[in-house]
């Protein structure tokens, strides 16, 4: 197993990604409390369950190894299970169930979590309902086979980032996209082999499905 898999607390609208998470196998699976209810329940097979316990109620399976967290403690229960993931050598993670909900709040500490995985160097993605997040502080992200997809890109935890896009409907060439501007919502992919290029900046990238909801 060389990819790490975290569940949140967070029920999915559609159990696909769970169900390939398991068919295609090869992750390490790390519940984050509440996260060990979804897998139960689509079949996902954990290896390490972790949490405070305020968000799951039930019966933890007797053979799953349990880390109990105190419930006064500065890491989300998220955060907690990707250090572990770090510390047992992993350094490509799949998040799943982190988004949505009631809690805006730990939405966004899911972000910040992102960010966090990918200035330690590891690569990481948040998946769910159809959309992917990434999260870039420079580097390139390959967008191939995503033709029709949206996407859109906004500067995080910083002012301001620098890209280029080669293959979307809108391309940029080391443009900026500055915080308090949204120009970089909704472009789309129009070729089979498109690329998002992060000169300077922390760049949340948003892949969503073809046809997504405008607001």
């Amino acid at each position: 197993m060389k990819k790490c898999a975290v569940i949140g607390s967070v029920p999915p609208k559609d159990g696909q990604a769970y169900w390939d998470l398991e068919r295609e196998g090869g992750y390490y699976v790390i519940c984050a409390d509440g996260g060990l209810k979804t897998a139960l329940r689509y079949g996902v097979t954990p290896n390490l369950f972790i949490g405070d316990f305020d968000s799951f109620e039930g019966e933890v399976p007797p053979d799953l190894e349990t880390i109990r967290l105190n419930v006064e403690k500065d890491d989300t229960d998220l955060m907690a299970a990707v250090r572990e993931g770090m510390k047992r050598g992993y350094r490509e993670f799949l998040l799943l169930g982190v988004l949505g909900g009631e809690r805006c709040d730990h939405s966004f500490a899911s972000l910040c979590t992102l960010q966090y995985l990918a200035h330690q160097g590891c690569k990481a993605t948040i998946e769910g309902d159809g959309s992917r997040i990434f999260l870039l502080n420079g580097g390139r992200l390959l967008l191939n086979g995503m033709k029709g997809r949206t996407v859109s890109v906004f500067p995080f935890g910083c002012s301001a980032c620098e890209v280029s896009y080669e293959g979307l409907k809108y391309p940029l060439t080391k443009a900026i996209l500055s915080s308090d501007f949204p120009l970089g919502v909704s472009n789309r992919v129009e070729e089979e082999e498109a690329q998002i290029i992060v000169h300077n900046g922390d760049a949340l990238i948003f892949v969503l499905p073809e046809r997504p909801v405008s607001v």
